[in-house]
């Protein structure tokens, strides 16, 4: 009898053995995936960034063509994605940026096409709202937009002392 107890007892090992070696020799398997991201960055720089208009009469008007103060200015895509850019104009300390000229009011315009010397057309720059800039997508990194301004003083002012009408462009992700 004890025989067959010890043979019973090394068959219940050996299928207790079989049975945890069985779960392990079912056990899942792994891969490994790889994967990468980059960060967008929206980026738009302006050169020369600066303008100046110099001394203009009150009603009188100003811009940065070949026949104006000659300052082109350029905005470029600095980011790693494809751009559309946008302006937007500013009040100064004594008049505000209008639809049109008044008293302490004044108008500022950009052109962005390639005749803004010879025939240019003028989109009045808001305060409110940024307004279109760059008519067709900005390529990444490399991407340029060329405009000029425009500005038309108040009709009458307050204050005689120099300005600062600043302009902001903006870059926009282009889908």
């Amino acid at each position: 009898m004890r025989s067959i107890l010890s043979f019973l007892s090394i068959i219940s090992i050996l299928v207790l053995t079989g049975m945890v070696v069985g779960v392990v020799s079912f056990a899942a398997d792994t891969a490994a995936v790889t994967a990468t991201v980059t960060a967008r960055n929206i980026s738009v720089t302006v050169s020369d960034g600066s303008i100046a208009y110099g001394n203009v009469g009150v009603g009188g008007t100003a811009s940065t063509t070949s026949s104006g103060v000659d300052n082109s200015q350029t905005a470029t895509n600095n980011g790693n994605v494809s751009e559309t850019f946008n302006i937007i104009g500013s009040d100064s300390t004594a008049w505000t940026l209008e639809s049109s000229t008044g008293a302490n009011q004044y108008t500022q315009a950009f052109c962005n096409t390639l005749t803004c010397d010879s025939s240019p057309t003028w989109t009045l720059m808001q305060e409110v709202a940024y307004t279109t800039l760059s008519s067709t997508t900005v390529a990444t990194s490399t991407g340029t937009q060329i405009f000029d301004t425009r500005i038309n003083l108040p009709s009458s002012s307050t204050s005689y002392t120099e300005q600062s009408v600043d302009m902001t462009v903006q870059a926009v992700i282009s889908y």
